[in-house]
């Protein structure tokens, strides 16, 4: 996101000269490859880092630009959220102990983070989902105040013609609207570049698109959103939903989604991926381009092809085309986006020199991948691997149909050795880094099945709130220490901190599991249903799926205590003894509030209502928790 960096334009020959910049850009581009402009035989590789910042009681923090001004150097930037900052590191070249060094950097980097996020009273996260966010954490106010972001934010909003709607399936179900693209703000990643030369570059793009799939099994880290638990990398499919610029009225089109893994092999050349990506998609951020990219070439320099980067910026591919000048050379670099931040830097260097290792090994073992795989089966495998991590089989070469986790031990670790030793990474390095990959594979334990394991072991204990807190706090605690989370120790209840911060606004407790009547429905429907279910309130709603009130388990009683079958219980509409004249609060409404109004009205239960629509329902049972804490802190003081 931070690649994005216009403010963008409104003006129509702003936009038709951006147009015309870009596609120059391209021919350019074409002509310095054909004149083997492009730096050739130089292996370097680079880091961004991407993390969250949260308050301490483990929620998204709004600290960004403060602490942002704590920070001298150059290297971080923001990101679409206040709660997100990105590190970045400079290249380096692949050889010798470089992956330390790379581990080095991002220590050095998230440590002068930590600090000065400390400073403003906070703490930084590495995940590629927090668990702790919720809904209303990615409004507006949350946004960076930068006129790019809410350009992109008006834009893609524009162009999509309505809500954002997004829908995962995994062991939970997610399915909600969201009005601006902040959902993107949930995602943060460790991504990866491989410089490549240009006469490479289809050879090895093919290769990476094929093992990006087991590389990302072995990574995964993002098993939660909102509570709900989705895939073992629910980044993949967030991400592609969150930025899908697609109108939901052009169903009959075959339309591209602007994050996406591709459509087919590339066959000779990167033009081939830039080419594709301005067919499909419109300029969507354009600016003044002052550099007349033929003349800088004609006359000797080097261009920066700025139209092109800033259209590329634009376009998601979890394997992306980069155009870039190193050291007063441009060059070619793969970015491979779709490895998660997490669980610590020595797991993300450990991903980044696996994926570096396949793509390097494969490159050389395997020549043209094309010969080898269908490009349907990498695409499919891909999307297996994000939502099964480990536990995900895949088509291989030869019709092979093998489980990921096998497939790693047998083939692919030493792949990735091979190709690590050859492109010159010290023995010491690779052994260090590929051995991380090997006890994760073994034990099986990945930042989403650790986390997905934790929960599951506080399943009886606490709310959803502090549970997902508790798995936050014992993250930052783990990663401080460093160790590879093949070995972390399960999350517990109480590195939560305490009760107070996962009570403090409705919707962090909140029953989103909810029986709901229409307001035609037989009263005896009610009564099966609490008698069933053994619920206490029964929430009724028109055929619009508007609240239109509740029926409570007094209104049963009462209703029998009259003789409601001689009334005619088995006929009686709900609407007859439904209460109409409802109390109601929204999911940041402060939980004290919540009982002030509950104890004002006298009413038992809150329905909860976001946009006018039923989200959830807080009631007395509810708020049991915090009388009995707060009665244990008050005997304490006595």
């Amino acid at each position: 996101m931070g690649q994005t960096a216009a403010a963008g334009s409104d003006d129509a020959d702003v936009s038709r000269a951006f147009t015309r910049s870009l596609l120059d850009d391209l021919r350019v581009l074409e002509r310095m490859i054909k004149q083997g402009r492009i730096e050739s035989g130089v292996r370097r590789f680079g880091a961004e880092q991407e993390l969250f910042l949260v308050d301490d009681g483990w929620r998204p923090a709004p600290l960004a630009l403060k602490v942002l001004e704590r920070l001298s150097d150059g290297d971080f930037t923001t990101e679409l959220a206040l709660f997100n900052l990105e590190a970045n590191v400079p290249p380096h070249l692949l050889e010798g102990e470089c992956l330390s060094v790379l581990e080095e950097a991002l220590d050095e980097m998230v440590r002068k983070v930590r600090a000065a996020t400390r400073a403003e009273g906070g703490q930084v996260v590495l995940a590629g989902i927090l668990p702790t966010l919720v809904k209303s954490d990615l409004g507006l106010e949350n946004m960076t105040p930068r006129p790019r972001y809410h350009r992109l934010n008006e834009v893609i909003s524009r162009l999509r013609g309505g809500a954002y709607r997004l829908r995962i399936e995994g062991t939970d179900e997610l399915n909600l609207e969201h009005d601006t693209v902040m959902l993107e703000a949930c995602n943060t990643s460790c991504q990866v570049h491989l410089q490549v030369s240009a006469d490479e570059f289809a050879r090895f793009y093919n290769v990476a698109q094929t093992m990006v799939a087991p590389a990302l099994a072995a990574s995964v880290n993002s098993p939660v959103l909102f509570g709900k638990r989705l895939w073992a990398e629910t980044r993949i499919a967030l991400f592609q939903q969150s930025l899908d610029t697609r109108s939901a009225t052009l169903h009959l089109r075959e339309l591209s989604p602007r994050v996406r893994f591709g459509e087919g092999w590339v066959n000779e050349s990167v033009i081939e991926l830039f080419q594709d990506d301005i067919s499909r998609f419109r300029v969507i951020m354009a600016e003044e381009v002052a550099e007349d990219s033929f003349r800088v070439l004609d006359e000797g320099g080097v261009p920066r092809l700025p139209a092109l980067q800033l259209h590329n910026g634009t376009v998601y591919r979890w394997n992306r085309p980069c155009y870039g000048i190193s050291e007063g050379e441009p060059h070619l670099r793969i970015e491979c986006r779709a490895l998660p931040s997490g669980p610590t830097i020595r797991d993300e260097v450990a991903n980044a020199a696996f994926w570096m290792g396949l793509v390097l090994g494969g490159g050389a073992e395997f020549g043209d991948i094309r010969e080898r795989m269908e490009f349907d089966d990498a695409k499919a495998n891909f999307l297996a691997c994000s939502r099964l991590g480990l536990a995900a089989g895949v088509n291989w070469f030869g019709g092979e149909t093998v489980g990921v986790r096998t497939l790693i031990q047998r083939d692919l670790l030493p792949l990735a050795r091979t190709g690590l030793l050859e492109a010159g990474v010290a023995s010491s390095d690779v052994d260090r880094y590929l051995g991380v990959i090997h006890d994760r594979v073994e034990s099986g334990q990945t930042g989403s099945v650790w986390a997905l394991r934790s929960l599951a072991a506080m399943r009886d204990h606490g709310t959803r709130a502090e549970r997902l807190a508790a798995v936050t706090a014992a993250t930052v605690a783990r990663q401080e220490k460093g160790d590879p989370v093949h070995g972390w120790t399960l999350a517990e209840l109480h590195e939560a901190g305490g009760w107070k911060q996962n009570y403090m606004r409705v919707e962090q407790y909140m029953n989103t599991t909810l029986y709901t009547v229409n307001e035609e429905e037989l009263v005896e429907m009610v009564a099966f249903l609490m008698d069933r279910e053994g619920v206490r309130h029964v929430l009724v709603e028109d055929d619009n799926h508007r609240l239109v009130g509740l029926v409570s388990y007094r209104s049963i009683l009462r209703i029998v205590a009259e003789g409601g079958r001689r009334r005619g219980l088995e006929s009686l509409p709900v609407r007859e003894i439904m209460e109409a004249a409802l109390a109601t609060v929204t999911p940041e409404t402060p939980t004290l509030d919540a009982i002030d109004l509950m104890r004002k009205e006298r009413v038992s239960c809150l329905p909860v209502l976001k946009d006018g629509k039923l989200v959830g329902l807080v009631s007395e049972r509810d708020f049991m928790p915090i009388a009995y804490q707060l009665l244990e802190e008050r005997l304490r003081e006595v």
